[in-house]
């Protein structure tokens, strides 16, 4: 019975399955609770029925939804199918989706069946969380998975496809370019990358106008920078990451972002200089991770349901260890327990709305394991400290 369960439990086929229930069971049971992610779907139906009418893609529709659309115009050809649907099934369909492409990018990396399987039921809680919002993130961290995981594959039209989606929903697939210098045929990788980004931008022009679409643009950027601005404030719900940890401790909403980049930027690209490592997969992931890490902590637009992101970083790192020291172990759990845990009822409503979410407690784990991923990439060899097995 033991041997049964345990093949089970390490079986991802199995694993992976989960996770397409849980996407079909968060979807309906929000949709039928009346919940405020469906809030989120009807924002995303929307984008295809307003760029089809020619409406201002960033303004509020309360009659329609609350809170505003932050996706890109491109995003109305992804989510159109889903919006003809009957809601119910839009919606169960679209987290379906998007649980597809996370569960494939954790499928495509180069473990044995056994870490992937363990790799899913470590980042199920999380996944949870973000697949409860109906949000993007999902799917946009199976995409940066892909991209990085298609370069080692020299499948250059496959890995900037995958970027250029993320780009074009949510201008974050842009940090799949971390991987650039990867790869082997970058002449190939640049002209595709043009051709595809082309047919994105012109095919929204298709169901609305070229005016429209350039119209989209400017909005969508002048949306993202008073976004930015909306989220420095203390005690809301975004901000959740190492500048809001800081913000919020400090007492000061008014620290810039720009600070906080002057230090973390640096730091981020120094690892680059280690021009030997390019060539193990291991490094390259390791960077991969780092990336999914810095993404979130580096955003004023990180909120708990983005935390999907940061924690596959998380377990990139931990998988890729050779050796699995009691240090490594503590720290995985540290990120268990107060990154994916920290907003669920294992901490008390009081503890959660007085310090978690006051403090962005909930960024700390991840910030400590990408200093430790960011030292790791400066002094470690990865042929010999790193495993793929």
């Amino acid at each position: 019975m033991k041997e049964k369960f345990l093949k089970i439990l390490l079986n991802p086929k199995y694993i992976f399955g989960v996770y397409l229930i849980i996407s079909v069971v968060t979807a309906i049971s929000k949709y039928f609770r009346g919940d405020y992610a469906i809030n989120n779907y009807l924002i995303f139906k929307n984008v295809f029925f307003n760029t089809i009418h020619q409406k201002n893609l960033f303004i509020h529709y309360p009659n329609l939804y609350f809170d505003l659309n932050h996706y890109g115009v491109f995003f109305s050809a992804l989510i159109a199918p889903f919006a003809m649907m009957p809601d119910w099934l839009g919606i169960s369909l679209w987290n379906i989706a998007n649980t597809f492409i996370f569960i494939y990018g954790i499928y495509k990396l180069p473990f044995s069946d056994a870490k992937k399987a363990i790799f899913g039921l470590l980042c199920l809680q999380e996944y949870i969380t973000a697949a409860l919002s109906l949000q993007f993130n999902v799917a946009l961290t199976g995409l940066l998975l892909l991209s990085a995981v298609y370069i080692y594959e020299r499948k250059e039209v496959k890995s900037v496809t995958a970027i250029l989606v993320g780009v074009f929903v949510k201008i974050y697939g842009i940090v799949g370019l971390t991987q650039f210098f990867f790869i082997k045929n970058k002449t190939k990788f640049i002209l595709s990358g043009i051709g595809i980004a082309i047919l994105f931008f012109v095919l929204p022009m298709v169901y609305s106008s070229p005016s429209f679409v350039i119209q989209c643009y400017s909005d969508w950027f002048q949306s993202i920078v008073e976004k930015n601005n909306e989220n420095q404030v203390l005690g809301n719900m975004q901000d959740i990451s190492l500048m809001g940890f800081v913000r919020r401790i400090l007492g000061d909403a008014s620290i810039s972002n720009l600070v906080f980049l002057g230090f973390g930027l640096p730091l981020f690209v120094l690892p680059y200089i280690r021009i030997k490592q390019y060539k193990h997969y291991a490094f390259q992931l390791m960077i991969l991770a780092s990336t999914l890490l810095f993404l979130v902590l580096f955003s004023s637009s990180s909120e708990s349901p983005t935390y999907i992101i940061a924690v596959v970083g998380v377990l990139l790192w931990f998988f890729l260890q050779k050796e699995r020291t009691p240090l490594i172990i503590g720290l995985l759990v540290f990120v268990i327990i107060f990154t994916c845990f920290s907003t669920s009822d294992l901490f008390p409503k009081f503890v959660k709305e007085n310090y978690i979410i006051k403090y962005s407690l909930k960024a700390v784990p991840c910030i400590v394991i990408w200093l430790r991923v960011t030292y790791e990439l400066l002094t470690k060899d990865f042929e010999k400290n790193y495993s793929l097995n």
